[in-house]
């Protein structure tokens, strides 16, 4: 049996992780990236502005990943969004759906107790790498 292929994916242009994980793993074609904050990937802070800020900062932050690893975000097909209130869920899904406009991931949402740093909405992604195809 040949080994599957295991390759961290890392990069300056997105917040450097905060604990002991990678922000990206890729086994075989399979992308996970870890979940992702609305911090700024120079100061290490949470961006100001609120939901809407943080949301498309950790966006921007997952796409800066997913680059790295020769991607974009049609190759994501499935996210969870972790919410600090889930009275936030249209505002994030507001941001959302810029990134994602067709062909959308599967995904799930949920309301959590606290998220780190205090921040306000968490994503982390799942990718295939290559080309896909889509069918109907």
């Amino acid at each position: 049996m040949s080994s599957i292929i295991r390759k961290i994916i890392n990069t300056s242009k997105a917040p450097a992780a905060i604990g002991p994980y990678s922000q990206a793993v890729v086994v075989d074609r399979t992308m996970y990236v870890s979940g992702q904050l609305g911090m700024d990937p120079a100061s290490g802070q949470l961006v100001e502005g609120g939901v809407q800020a943080q949301t498309k900062q950790a966006l921007v932050n997952m796409g800066e990943i997913l680059k790295e690893a020769g991607c974009g975000y049609d190759s994501v097909v499935k996210t969870t969004v972790l919410l600090a209130d889930m009275n936030d869920f249209v505002s994030v899904n507001d941001v959302y759906k810029t990134f994602f406009s067709s062909s959308f991931p599967a995904r799930a949402a949920y309301q959590v107790a606290a998220l780190p740093r205090g921040g306000l909405v968490e994503i982390e992604a799942v990718a295939v790498l290559g080309p896909l195809t889509e069918v109907s």
